[in-house]
């Protein structure tokens, strides 16, 4: 291959970010294949005519290192379809001659401009081969390459780049893997990664069609030197047109337009795009949704945006259940509604029992009713409306109860990461506990703040989430005032790139301000202990005792775990944690009493829907009728 040849398709390859990428690969489980491509019992080639295979030689010379031969291994197609027979001889000449394009823009990738390839099939150099031809079964196939010098950039010049802003919302942090200053290696994929930075920029201020207009990428192989020069094609600045929704049958359109939110008029922006897909997400009532600007800008500057829906079904059922050694099984179903009046209404109604197997008194069982009512885009697209009504009997060690009662709050989404949430609410309990059986009819206000910036709400291995919520209220039978705080923080580290290896932490405090303990209903007060507090422990067997041994809730509440997990492989991975956890008698924390420390390990099984949980937990530090262990199991990691 001529130089000049060369240089034509190394410009060629970078300006098209020519990348090869492994193929997607498969799921098969209990011999059953669930997605992908899977292996059977009569092999890959069952269904392949004339299959012919072949062994690879692969071979790297010059200056190249062992992570450059790697990642040229991942670009060849022969490489990675070794294991899987080719149709004929026309297959396997296809694959190899397709090869030295692929591994040429390997090479370029990695900033060597100036390599030799030479495949060979049975000693033949595969540019030479016609379809024709006749090729064995079990070939060998020689995949020489000879790398060549490293390339640098000398020149790298950007015109036309977007004025600087000081709207926070366009800005666009420069990418830390852009090197393509003078002397940086000449990467291809680097030029590529500029120019779309540069079009970035120009679409966060309001051109959705910037593009690369003239370019240039000369490569001078005497100096081991790749020149670059591209300009950047703005185009017209546009607003926002009409908005057209497709394939809604049963959901409102004007309500879909609305929560799609983009304004005729308003300055394009593509984060607004995507907040208005992941609006309609949230109504959880397509499974499809797009929406894109039109293709043509109209001559008023304004470009249309076109959305296109795909209904679910809307009516759902579920069924849940979770296993402790300590608690027993609990069980849980609902009943969903998801359109209820044709605008995305959400109504949901469940119902829970626990304590199964614990007991078989149905005196000492849990039992809770719900319904739930879920309005979107009150107000503003962002903005929710929430109430719903509930009944619930509570019985174990610290106390047994009913309450009932409701609650009306309207939810806000403020950013991708900051929501607010504020309403009232009203309960009417009994509560038979250390204080005797009282009665409380109680009403208030309740509000959170939460911010979310984990990277995923299933599976998070990096970010922050934090919640803290207030519940001020009066209570009318005794009449007293008070409020209940609560402020919780969660912290996810991978430690390794790959995130297989996450350090996990949770911290939770709360206070009771007001009323006496004996005076304040008690499933306001603070216990802890079970799966979803200290480990270990029995479900809120941690609290004050009294002298006769009986446990009460406490004004106060200190709870936190740390958590190891490891990702074994794509399906199992394990844990190891501690969780520890103490509640005072007042509103402030005594850290001078005694933390109820557990530790243990678990396994997860790793699904669509989640991780399956199971963790085995000790107390370290029990005391008298505590459990000596405890198993707890769920879908969902543990925070």
């Amino acid at each position: 291959m001529t130089k000049s040849r060369k240089a034509m398709l190394a410009s060629w390859i970078i300006m098209l970010n020519v990348v090869a990428l492994p193929q997607a690969g498969a799921l098969e489980l209990f011999g059953f294949c669930l997605s992908g491509s899977c292996k059977n019992a009569e092999g890959d080639n069952a269904d392949v005519i004339d299959p012919k295979s072949y062994t690879v030689q692969f071979t790297v010379h010059g200056v190249a290192s062992q992570d450059l031969e790697n990642s040229l291994k991942l670009t060849s197609e022969l490489v990675r379809g070794e294991d899987k027979a080719v149709a004929g001889a026309a297959g396997l000449i296809t694959r190899a001659k397709g090869d030295y394009r692929r591994i040429l823009a390997g090479l370029y990738n990695e900033g060597f401009y100036g390599g030799e390839i030479s495949i060979r099939v049975n000693g033949r150099q595969a540019s030479d081969l016609k379809p024709g031809d006749e090729i064995p079964n079990n070939s060998t196939v020689q995949i020489k390459v000879d790398s060549g010098n490293i390339y640098r950039f000398g020149k790298f010049e950007i015109f036309n780049q977007a004025p600087d802003t000081t709207d926070k919302g366009d800005i666009v942090e420069r990418p830390t893997s852009l090197f393509v200053a003078t002397g940086d290696i000449a990467k291809a994929g680097h030029v590529g990664s500029a120019a779309r930075f540069e079009i970035e920029r120009w679409r966060q201020q309001g051109y959705p069609n910037a593009k690369i207009g003239t370019q240039s990428v000369k490569a001078r192989h005497d100096e081991n030197i790749l020149n670059v020069s591209l300009s950047i094609d703005p185009g017209l600045k546009a607003t926002y047109g009409d908005v057209t929704v497709d394939g809604a049958e049963n959901v409102d359109r004007d309500f879909i337009e609305y929560m799609i939110g983009l304004r005729s008029g308003q300055e394009y922006d593509p984060d607004d795009i995507e907040r208005a897909k992941k609006r309609l997400d949230k109504l959880d009532v397509f499974s499809v949704r797009k929406v894109e600007t039109g293709e043509n800008m109209n001559s008023d500057g304004s470009i249309p945006i076109n959305a296109s829906v795909k209904e679910k079904k809307p009516r759902r059922v579920g069924l849940g259940a979770t296993l402790s050694s300590t608690d027993g099984v609990g069980l849980s179903a609902f009943w969903l509604h998801r359109n209820l009046l044709g605008k995305a209404e959400r109504l949901r109604v469940e119902g829970e029992i626990g304590g199964l197997g614990s007991s078989f008194n149905v005196n000492q069982l849990d039992f809770k009713l719900g319904a739930t009512f879920t309005k979107p885009g009150v107000f503003t697209p962002n903005t929710t409306w929430i109430s719903n009504l509930f009944a619930a009997r509570e019985f174990n060690t610290a106390f047994e109860g009913e309450t009932g009662g409701g609650s009306s709050v309207l939810s806000h989404i403020y950013t991708d990461e900051i929501s607010v949430e504020g309403g009232g609410f009203y309960e009417y309990s009994r509560f038979k506990d250390a204080f005797g059986t009282r009665n409380f009819s109680t009403l208030g206000l309740t509000g959170n703040v939460t911010f979310d910036g984990r990277d995923s709400k299933i599976e998070p291995t990096d970010g922050i989430f934090a919640k803290l919520d207030a519940k001020p209220f009066y209570e009318t039978k005794f009449k007293n005032a008070g409020a209940r705080v609560n402020a919780e923080v969660r912290a996810y580290y991978a430690v390794d790139k790959e995130a297989k290896t996450v350090l996990a932490a949770r911290a939770k405090i709360g206070t009771l301000v007001g009323p006496t303990r004996s005076e304040v209903p008690t499933n306001f007060l603070y216990l802890a202990g079970g799966g979803g507090s200290a480990r270990g422990f029995g479900f809120n067997n941690i609290g004050i005792t009294d002298n006769s041994g009986n446990v009460s809730g406490g004004r106060s509440v200190l709870e936190t775990s740390v958590e190891l997990r490891q990702k074994l492989n794509d399906s199992f991975g394990v844990v190891a944690f501690t969780d520890a956890a103490v509640v005072g008698k007042d509103p402030i924390i005594d850290f001078s009493q005694d933390f109820r420390v557990s530790a243990g390990l678990g396994v997860r099984y790793y699904t669509g829907l989640g991780p399956i949980r199971v963790d085995v937990a000790v107390p370290i530090n029990p005391k008298s009728g505590d459990p000596k262990f405890g198993i707890f199991a769920g879908i969902g990691q543990a925070f």
